[in-house]
């Protein structure tokens, strides 16, 4: 734990509050080694070290010591404690820019006291949200982090500089590519939901038939409902990866494939649809069979805070910002408010064809396309340059030349 100061910009308050990071140092070299940092985002920093395995894979080879931070707010780095989501007074101190400087203090005070990490170059890492914050890292603070790999980062998705619909529609390809006729039995259930609520007994029908835990009683029960499944139909998109997972939920292989399984005629009766839909949610829900009905006010792992993300949400699309993006997956609906060509020669766009959300910082794996493996390959070569290009500035400055391959 490190302890932060609640608000860096301020005069107002001087409370502090403890940051949670984890550090692994196994192949770490003192001599003409390098820091990967990970820009932790909106959940347990430990979640997001289990599901960062490019990172660990790439360790040995860059001779890294590895920092996992976590975001303010999330995990157990809760400036108020259990008040910390209590107000909008409690929540004005959850923005990028106080993270950032978290995250600048925190790689300060390692350099300053663990031997052999003060000369060292630090390279930022993140994905999604993560990668926004690495990419904005870099930018904010060139001096503390000589480069930034951001995967998956959306970092043009606001308004007025994406346009609204790029989002959905990539959602929508996956599942057409997926399957046929996937996508309009999907596009069908909407009117069909509404059809079925509107009967006697339809909200207990639906209730019954999609297995919800809590029954439905109203029309706001309904849209409530569209927006769960809606919902969940955007989460298999990011997470559409080659081989089983248990990232947001336990998947199968290429889980919009299976799920497409259940939704290939969408001329079938309105209550064979809905069915149909329900078969399609399980997948999702339900893969390990252990489920006994389907909570429609959870779509993801409990990992993930899902109270201060929907308030940076909402606020971030206040406050539109540019940066440069990192490695994107056209599987990714994301990818739609990421950077998908190169800038200039250093702010490089790497695509993957085959990669779902941040498919590139996951670990290694026996069914992985070779799209990512060539990704990944790309994305340690630019960083044995920063580092090379690091030591080589640091010999100059001290009349030594530093050659380490």
């Amino acid at each position: 734990m490190l302890i932060e100061r609640v608000d860096h910009f301020g005069f107002n308050t001087d409370k502090t509050f403890k940051q949670r990071y984890l550090i692994a140092d196994r192949h770490w070299k003192k001599d003409g080694g390098s820091i990967l940092f990970y820009t932790g985002n909106e959940g347990d920093i430990i979640w997001f070290c289990n599901n960062t395995g490019f990172m660990w894979d790439v360790a040995e080879e860059l001779k890294a010591m590895l920092v996992f931070a976590e975001h303010r707010y999330y995990g157990e780095s809760l400036p108020f404690g259990s008040n910390s989501f209590k107000d909008s007074k409690h929540l004005n101190f959850l923005t990028s820019e106080q993270a950032l400087a978290d995250f600048a203090k925190l790689i300060k005070y390692l350099k300053r006291t663990i031997p052999g990490a003060k000369n060292q170059p630090v390279i930022a890492l993140g994905g999604s949200y993560g990668g926004m914050l690495a990419a904005w890292f870099r930018m904010k603070y060139p001096h503390i982090v000589v480069g930034a790999l951001a995967s998956s980062a959306p970092i043009w998705q606001f308004e007025n500089i994406v346009p609204c619909g790029v989002f959905m529609k990539a959602v929508t390809t996956d599942f057409r590519k997926s399957g046929p006729n996937c996508s309009e039995s999907i596009h069908r259930s909407w009117d069909a939901i509404s059809r079925l609520a509107k009967k006697g007994t339809g909200l207990r029908w639906l209730s019954e038939a999609l297995h919800l835990c809590t029954p439905l009683t109203n029309s706001q029960d309904v849209q409530h409902l569209k927006d769960w499944i809606s919902e969940t139909w955007v989460n298999l998109a990011m997470v559409d990866y080659p081989y089983e997972s248990n990232f947001l939920q336990p998947l199968p292989a290429w889980p919009i494939k299976v799920v497409c399984q259940y939704l290939k005629n969408p001329s079938v009766s309105d209550s064979l649809l809905l069915q149909n839909i329900f078969q399609a949610l399980n997948v999702y829900y339900n893969y390990s069979g252990q489920v006994r009905c389907l909570n429609i006010s959870e779509t993801a792992t409990s990992s993930l805070g899902a109270q201060g993300w929907s308030y940076q949400t909402q606020e971030s699309s206040k406050n539109p910002s540019l940066t440069p993006s990192g490695s994107n997956g056209e599987l990714d609906p994301w990818s739609g408010g990421g950077v998908t060509k190169n800038i200039t020669d250093t702010l490089v766009a790497i695509v993957i064809p085959d990669g779902a959300h941040h498919l590139d910082l996951r670990a290694n794996n026996a069914f992985d396309p070779t799209s990512v493996l060539l990704a990944r390959s790309l994305e340690v070569k630019h960083m044995k340059q920063w580092i090379k290009d690091f030591y080589a500035s640091l010999g100059k400055k001290h009349g030594i030349w530093w050659d380490k391959g």
